[in-house]
């Protein structure tokens, strides 16, 4: 026989399944805070900076959990302005960011928060005996940069231009994690990355600094995005990001004042 719902057996089924529904509603556990989800779209190079602000934030703010996605601006800015969902974009060039804004996908004016420059990141001890930028054309050094349109192809390119020295990349990445994915695997002698990604590789690299590099400083602007979910909250880590506490967390990484 079921039991009625006036039996103790009864009674607990419908306790049960109230406390049930009370974690469905909630989305949390019971008694919990409900969870909001943030999408932050970010430039590869800004993942250590990133990771440490977005922590941060989320201990700020009880119930946000930050979601980050983390890719060559280029491919980020692609899937914005073909309509993935995303709060907030952070970009490793102004460029990339003036595509999805001058498409009226920004809420607000775009603020530039650090700047980095290029630096060669060799196997451990450099066995290739790299010095300098010019190093790179040797006949027979297996280089790997970022894509043109990545804004670290675009700022190797503009070293090129600088210098006259044409590469010839055994490949062209997406991101320079990418990149250094390939150097630190042994499948590149050498790779153009950001400074900020050599000191985020610790030993797993050696990097060489090149004086050119000064010629090609890219900045990185952040924005809230105008299909954001939660606009306030999306201005809120726009403004973490740009506050000091975000600079100064940016600066620890290695990236440079705006």
């Amino acid at each position: 026989m079921r039991p009625g719902p006036g039996t103790r057996p009864g009674r607990r089924l419908l306790a049960l399944a109230a406390a049930g529904a009370l974690l469905t509603a909630c989305g949390s556990p019971a008694g919990g805070t409900p969870t909001t989800t943030l999408t932050v779209f970010a430039a590869a190079s800004l993942r250590a900076a990133f990771t440490g602000i977005g922590a941060a934030f989320e201990r700020a703010h009880p119930g946000v959990d930050v979601a980050f996605s983390f890719a060559g601006s280029s491919d980020l800015a692609t899937q914005i302005t073909e309509g993935a969902p995303a709060d907030v974009f952070a970009s490793a060039d102004e460029a990339t960011m003036a595509e999805v804004a001058d498409a009226g996908l920004t809420a607000g004016d775009p603020v530039d928060v650090a700047t980095n420059v290029l630096r060669i990141a060799t196997p451990p001890g450099n066995p290739a005996g790299v010095t300098g930028f010019a190093d790179l054309a040797a006949p027979g050094l297996k280089v790997v940069v970022c894509a043109p349109q990545v804004p670290c192809g675009a700022a190797t390119r503009t070293v090129e231009q600088v210098t006259g020295v044409t590469l010839s990349p055994v490949s062209e990445e997406s991101s320079v994690t990418d990149v250094l994915g390939k150097v630190t695997s042994g499948e590149a002698d050498a790779g153009l990355v950001y400074v900020t990604d050599v000191a985020a590789a610790g030993d797993a690299v050696t990097g060489v600094a090149f004086p050119e590099s000064a010629r090609a400083v890219t900045t990185y602007p952040v924005a809230a995005l105008a299909g954001a979910a939660d606009a306030d909250l999306a201005a809120a880590f726009v403004a973490a990001v740009t506050g000091p506490q975000g600079r100064a967390t940016l600066r620890a990484a290695g990236f440079g004042a705006p």
